[in-house]
């Protein structure tokens, strides 16, 4: 999967939040988007997304050599974000089984290993709405890392997990990262540390 930026740039009323962004993503590449809370780095990336159109420039997508219409480019990608919303009605069997409707698992992967690979024993029939904050960012990681998509975008990843929480993610992106076009929106380094390639949203401020 490739992302090409061409002089894009997004804006509130008035107020431009990043322009004049030149950039290439590539698969096999792990990226971070750098800056302070509030500065524009999860607007970036649904612009990146598909999500949210920018006010200027273009974003071309492409996979295996081919144009991705941006209404098609959700097929291709897997993403976990503090605003990202779980169904609370279900239990964790169920959000499992409904996340995978729409998602192929990874390669030796099934709904066991996942569960099993969340790590929250005796959770799998318990409801959604009564799981805590790092609960439910733990269900939001596995289903984007378990997802065989050749795009991963992670914002903000370790959002209310502890230490323990912390090393868990750690391991799902040296499992489940690799040869994935992965982009991680983040201020903290123990959530990019393994990005190669880093971009700092105050670079592209009008």
């Amino acid at each position: 999967m490739t992302i090409t930026l061409n002089n894009i740039g997004r804006r509130f009323n008035r107020d431009w939040i990043f322009r004049g962004v030149n950039r290439t993503f590539i698969t096999g590449g792990a990226y971070a988007i750098l800056g302070p809370n509030g500065s524009g780095k999860s607007t970036l990336l649904q612009v990146l997304n598909g999500s949210l159109a920018p006010s200027i420039g273009t974003i071309d997508f492409t996979f295996e050599d081919k144009p991705v219409e941006i209404d098609k480019v959700f097929t291709h990608l897997s993403l976990a974000a503090p605003y990202l919303e779980l169904i609370e009605e279900f239990s964790l069997s169920e959000m499992v089984d409904f996340h995978f409707q729409f998602k192929n698992y990874k390669s030796g992967l099934d709904k066991k290993r996942v569960i099993e690979l969340l790590n929250l024993p005796k959770s799998e029939h318990k409801l959604i709405r009564y799981f805590s904050s790092g609960m439910k960012q733990r269900l939001k990681l596995i289903l984007a890392f378990c997802s065989d998509t050749p795009m991963l975008m992670l914002d903000e990843p370790t959002s209310n997990l502890d230490t323990q929480g912390v090393d868990w993610y750690l391991s799902l992106v040296e499992r489940f990262a690799k040869d994935r076009l992965t982009i991680v929106c983040s201020n903290q380094e123990h959530e990019y540390g393994f990005c190669s390639e880093r971009m700092s949203i105050s670079d592209y401020k009008g």
